[in-house]
């Protein structure tokens, strides 16, 4: 039941914060909410990490990243039920949640909404949201249970 709970919620405030993001916010705007460090910058990106595969003709970019998804998705969710450390199972759940978020983006309109805009003087970091954020952590989590926990968990499948 948590695990629902952690994925309709990342689902949800990444799914709101896009649809208020598109609503409120002239695409391009920029809205300074810490000088010098973060702004609310709506932009949409319709490639994938960092823009990889932008420059592809739109129905073969759309054909891989759906492909793509699926794939991942189901790898997601079978290991959401391989796993059985508390940790890896609230990760691949971030994961799945922060996948379907962008994938939801891009089925609707072909390209991911991006806003959270952090930089220190030129130094900017690309644009991002809260499903991007949500896939970094529940990756960072893994690793962590992994290195971790990792020799305890082969040992308890073998």
């Amino acid at each position: 039941m948590r695990y629902i709970l952690i994925f309709i919620s990342v689902l949800a405030m990444d799914l709101s914060t896009k649809y208020l993001v598109q609503e409120r916010m002239m695409l391009y705007q920029s809205i300074p909410v810490i000088p010098g460090c973060f702004n609310l910058t709506y932009i949409t990106n319709p490639g994938a990490v960092f823009g990889l595969f932008a420059g592809l003709e739109t129905s073969l970019r759309e054909t891989i990243f759906l492909t793509t998804s699926i794939i991942a998705i189901a790898i997601i969710i079978t290991c959401l039920y391989k796993y059985r450390s508390v940790l890896s199972r609230a990760a691949f759940t971030l994961i799945l949640a922060g996948a379907l978020g962008n994938l939801v983006d891009r089925l609707r309109q072909g390209a991911v909404i991006d806003f959270i805009d952090l930089y220190v003087g030129q130094y900017h970091w690309p644009a991002f949201n809260i499903a991007d954020s949500a896939i970094t952590i529940g990756v960072t989590l893994l690793i962590w249970d992994q290195l971790r926990y990792g020799e305890q968990l082969t040992k308890q499948q073998s």
